[in-house]
């Protein structure tokens, strides 16, 4: 299984991470990928590029496909770049992924058979594997997390995770993957300001088609 699995398994938990929006997720879908590309020696960050360094070891489909993405020749990609093309609508590949793998179920909500469908995560060694990451904290995971406001609530844990993450303290291992939190972070926050001006144009317009 891949960090974005992981991750992806561990937003399908319960409590405040059903609230997490697709687009904050697939940005860190995205910043998950990269990161294992670069542990797996993959790729390289330069000059806070993405430069690719040999080809991957066939594995996980999604993350090969990740891999066949990246830009090839210089100037390669900056980090953020990355995450806006990768990352458009990969929590929904994900989810396809999954459900294929039998990782995820669909299940009816509320009392009736005939209730709306929500899906959930199957257990399986794959979740338990994400839930012993979740649990132990590790440090990338619990970043990422942390970015698209996964374990919030969870005292000051996540918060300090983050922080690690985003000055470059110690935490994460290495400048790459520090470099690749700190730029989902961002993202996060961008789409985020996206959002909140679209909703102020939008009430605006609807004022003005109201009137006085």
């Amino acid at each position: 299984m891949s960090t974005a699995r992981d991750l992806f398994l561990t937003a399908m938990g319960p409590g405040p991470t059903e609230s997490v929006g697709q687009g904050d997720l697939s940005l860190a879908l995205a910043g998950a990928e990269l990161i294992d590309l670069i542990g797996s020696g993959t790729v390289a960050v330069e000059d806070e590029r993405i430069v690719p360094h040999r080809a991957p070891v066939p594995g996980d489909r999604l993350l090969d496909e990740a891999a066949e993405a990246l830009t090839p020749q210089a100037p390669y990609e900056r980090i953020e770049d990355w995450l806006w093309r990768r990352g458009r609508d990969l929590s929904a590949a994900y989810q396809a992924a999954l459900e294929e793998d039998g990782e995820l179920t669909r299940k009816r909500g509320g009392l009736l058979s005939f209730g709306p469908e929500r899906v959930e995560a199957a257990d399986t060694p794959a979740r338990r594997r994400a839930e012993d990451r979740w649990r132990e904290r590790e440090p990338v995971l619990t970043a990422l997390a942390s970015a698209v406001g996964i374990g919030g609530s969870d005292s000051s844990s996540s918060d300090s995770d983050s922080e690690r993450a985003s000055d470059g303290s110690p935490g994460i291992d290495g400048e790459a993957e520090t470099a690749v939190v700190a730029a989902v972070l961002d993202a996060v926050m961008e789409l985020e300001a996206v959002r909140q001006r679209r909703s102020i144009e939008n009430a605006a317009y609807a004022n003005l088609w109201r009137g006085p």
